[in-house]
């Protein structure tokens, strides 16, 4: 059986070399395999497949024989494990257990019949072999006779912890949109004279003239002329960028672990969308970096003003009378909303009181301020905290995140690995922004 295993296994190599042969051609001359090329390579990667397939049936076959040849193996002990007797002996009656279960095993007349079907004990390939049950009185023990010892087998949960993600807020905030190109336009009100005011109804029907010296227009009295008001509008342009990153793997280890490529999968995809959130706020608009909301030039800020409490409605005021609309969101860092937590209202002296929050049975679903829902966010700087009306910057879709394998890098390919890749591509932008307050909160 070792020599037909030897043969299979040559010829399995054979046909992965081949295979490998035709590709590696097309990869050094910088092309896509030609239809020849590409029959060669799936004609032997489906001999080897098959291949692979007799080679797993003749080494399970060899493994029955051998477990019965280690059975009979152990009948006769060396000279050099007798030297590892102890004075109790303990040892000596361990193997001579041992020695009676395999004994009883291949004398067995149940065994004997299972093999007597095939001449000189060889197996034949595919074939299919069970005994009735044998009765052993032996005691299987471990390496001691109080322990399982080699025989346990740790139980294998399933359960692979990560390390954690962070919560990602603020994509369910802003405007999220699709786009089918690569550079998005939307026009903006940039500046808005408001002349409305009350007429009389016009009581001449004289036209207007000239003054003699300055030349400028003189509207008659009682013209019933209405004041002019003023819109300024401007085109500008969101580009799509792209977020990506991958990651090699095995191929082995890609098949061998079954969730290990869906837990790649969502692992890529998590860091791509906290690097988005990361963007949407930072995002200095330099090279491939979107243009964030705290660095959008004409937004607005809110300086330290007594506390919190104030500061913070003092920046909701500003996106009202300033902004023209009506705030949607406080995002803060995780321990600035811990800080609010935690106030009291000193009603017994410093530190002590009732929670001016409510405390911690009191927290709601949504915790608001002012009456604006406070958001966490931990792309948020400490220390600061930003208020408007999320809706007013807009994030366009251009490919949602995806995630894709190729052999096809480097020297991937002969050496069985693959890269992993995750990507997504998208375009931002804030198209009011005076929208947003930036607010100091110390």
């Amino acid at each position: 059986m070792n020599e037909k295993l030897k043969k299979l296994q040559e010829a399995a190599q054979a046909a992965l070399k081949s295979a490998r042969d035709a590709a590696e051609t097309a990869n050094q001359a910088a092309r896509d395999m030609t239809d020849d090329e590409r029959k060669t390579f799936d004609e032997n990667m489906a001999k080897a497949r098959e291949l692979h397939e007799q080679i797993k049936t003749v080494k399970a076959d060899q493994a029955v024989l051998d477990e019965a040849k280690k059975l009979a193996d152990e009948i006769g002990m060396p000279e050099s494990a007798k030297a590892d007797l102890d004075a109790t002996g303990r040892e000596k009656d361990t193997r001579e257990r041992v020695k009676s279960l395999g004994l009883q095993v291949i004398e067995s007349p149940q065994f004997k019949a299972m093999v007597a079907p095939f001449a000189g004990g060889r197996v034949p390939e595919k074939a299919r072999i069970q005994s009735d049950p044998i009765q052993v009185k032996a005691l299987i023990t471990g390496l001691s006779d109080t322990s399982a010892g080699a025989f346990v087998v740790a139980e294998q949960t399933g359960i692979l912890e990560t390390l954690g993600r962070r919560l990602l807020t603020v994509r369910s905030l802003i405007s999220v949109r699709r786009t089918g190109s690569d550079t998005v336009e939307y026009v903006r009100q940039t500046a808005h004279t408001n002349a409305a005011a009350p007429v009389a109804e016009a009581t001449t029907s004289a036209s207007p003239t000239s003054d003699t010296t300055t030349g400028a227009v003189v509207l008659p009295t009682g013209g019933g002329y209405k004041p002019e008001g003023s819109w300024a509008y401007e085109r500008d342009t969101a580009t799509v960028k792209t977020i990506a990153e991958w990651v090699p793997a095995s191929k082995r280890a890609l098949a061998d672990v079954a969730q290990l490529e869906g837990l790649i999968n969502d692992e890529l995809r998590a860091d791509l969308a906290e690097t988005e959130e990361n963007q949407i706020l930072n995002g200095d608009g330099t090279g491939e970096n979107l243009p964030g909301i705290l660095n959008t030039a004409g937004t607005q800020t809110q300086v330290f003003a007594t506390d919190i409490f104030t500061t913070v409605r003092k920046a909701l005021t500003k996106a009202r009378t300033v902004g023209r609309v009506i705030p949607n969101g406080i995002l803060m860092n995780p321990a600035d909303v811990e800080t609010i937590d935690l106030v009291r209202d000193n009603s017994g002296g410093a530190g002590t009181g009732s929670f001016m929050a409510g405390g911690p049975f009191a927290q709601g679903a949504v915790k608001t301020l002012w009456g604006v829902p406070v958001v966490e966010s931990e792309a948020m700087t400490a220390g600061t905290a930003l208020v408007g009306d999320f809706r007013k910057a807009v994030l366009w879709d251009r490919e949602q995140a995806s995630v894709t394998m190729t052999d096809s890098h480097a020297d991937f390919f002969i050496r069985n690995l693959v890269a992993i890749l995750g990507e997504e591509r998208v375009a931002f932008a804030v198209t009011r922004p005076t929208a947003f307050v930036e607010t100091a909160l110390a």
